[in-house]
């Protein structure tokens, strides 16, 4: 009985505990607690003036080179030169031994001599005949052979004046000269070395840079959508004449000066895809050497109305599409794809999916998801200042 009675009594404690449940009534909400919206970030959308550039990779090229070779062959007799150093152009390099032309250059000279010589006797002889052959005192054939050799003689003289002329420059040649102005190379051969008329080893080499070339290398597909979206009045091109274009040292270092587009190459590499536009920078202080790897900042164009966005802001999917997250008027989250077109600085240049006014969540999103209702914590405009230059930045 008494173990009966326990049981009775907790099972009427039971009923009565429910009771006592059933009678309070349930919290709003279906008997659940619920929460607040989530609070989240945004940024007003606007439209605004860009400028559009591209980071192009390339090399510093000398603006002239010229390699130094002798012209006619000897010993070499002295260097006249410190390698590295700056020379003028028609300063002395090289000194070849000029004995054999110096010589040369005589013999010439005495052979002009002997040719005048010659044609002076024979040029009297043909002026005291010529009244003599009309008097009938001397055949006209002896007066015509007079007349020959005279000509033979003055044409010997020609050739005599081109011999020492020739003799003469072969003589300069001695005197081995710099082509251009500009700082010299390591020089090949030493004194006392034999070289040739058109050595194979140039003796030194000249380059001068400043100012310096800088070869970049533009992908043709690239191109071919610049031109696109100028054609289609996305991008206001500028005219490649006037641009001014930046350069970036190896390390990231802004070069100080600024340079100018010179040209585009006409040829595509076909192993690339690629081709060369060619800058020309000043360099005074010889900072940039040829050969070295630089990077160039080049403006395209102008967007007139773009829309830039945060990038992060702009999240993407599981396939690799971008997209942001927006804020309807009625408090809710929307999912909006995007198109991208490329970065500038630390924001996405927009192609399509956005339009001014849009809010987009710049943070906060992590905790939420599309449909949710979410508060506005604070709101700000996308771009603050108006006219922005886009920095560098890679095209998706």
């Amino acid at each position: 009985m008494n173990k009966y009675t326990g049981i009775l009594i907790s099972l009427t404690s039971l009923a009565a505990l429910l009771t006592a449940g059933c009678g309070k009534q349930p919290p709003p909400g279906g008997g659940q607690m619920q929460m607040p919206p989530a609070e989240v970030a945004v940024i007003s959308v606007q439209s605004e003036r860009a400028t559009v550039s591209a980071e192009l990779s390339g090399r510093t090229t000398a603006f002239l080179v010229a390699e130094v070779r002798p012209q006619v062959g000897g010993i070499i007799q002295k260097r006249l030169f410190e390698e590295g150093s700056d020379v003028k152009a028609g300063d002395l390099l090289y000194q070849i031994d000029p004995a054999l032309y110096q010589a040369a250059y005589g013999k010439a000279k005495a052979d002009l001599a002997k040719a005048e010589a010659h044609v002076v006797p024979l040029r009297a002889k043909v002026e005291r005949n010529r009244k003599l052959v009309k008097a009938n005192a001397v055949s006209q054939q002896n007066f015509d052979d007079m007349l020959g050799e005279l000509n033979t003689a003055e044409a010997d003289i020609d050739v005599a004046k081109a011999a020492l002329e020739t003799a003469r420059i072969n003589l300069t040649y001695t005197s081995v000269t710099a082509p251009i102005s500009g700082r010299t190379g390591k020089s090949h051969v030493t004194v006392g070395a034999l070289v040739t008329a058109n050595h194979l080893l140039p003796l030194t080499t000249i380059q001068q840079f400043n100012p310096i070339y800088v070869d970049v290398t533009q992908s043709s597909a690239n191109f071919l959508k610049l031109r696109e979206e100028v054609a289609n009045g996305l991008i206001k091109v500028y005219d490649h004449e006037t641009a001014k274009v930046k350069l970036f040292l190896e390390d990231g270092t802004p070069y100080p000066q600024e340079g100018e587009f010179k040209f585009r190459d006409v040829t595509v590499d076909q192993s690339t895809g690629s081709f060369i536009l060619r800058t020309v920078f000043p360099n005074p202080d010889n900072v940039l050497l040829p050969g070295m790897f630089v990077r160039v900042a080049s403006k395209e164009g102008v967007v007139e109305k773009a829309i830039l966005v945060p990038q992060q802001g702009v999240m993407r999917d599981m396939r690799g599409n971008p997209y942001v997250l927006l804020v309807d008027s009625s408090g809710k989250v929307i999912q909006q794809p995007l198109e991208l077109d490329r970065g500038i600085g630390n924001k996405w240049l927009v192609k399509s999916g956005l339009k001014p006014g849009d809010r987009m969540i710049v943070e906060g999103f992590q905790k939420i998801r599309p449909g949710a209702t979410v508060k506005i914590a604070g709101a700000e405009s996308a771009n603050p200042q108006n006219n922005q230059t886009a920095k560098p930045g890679a095209s998706l």
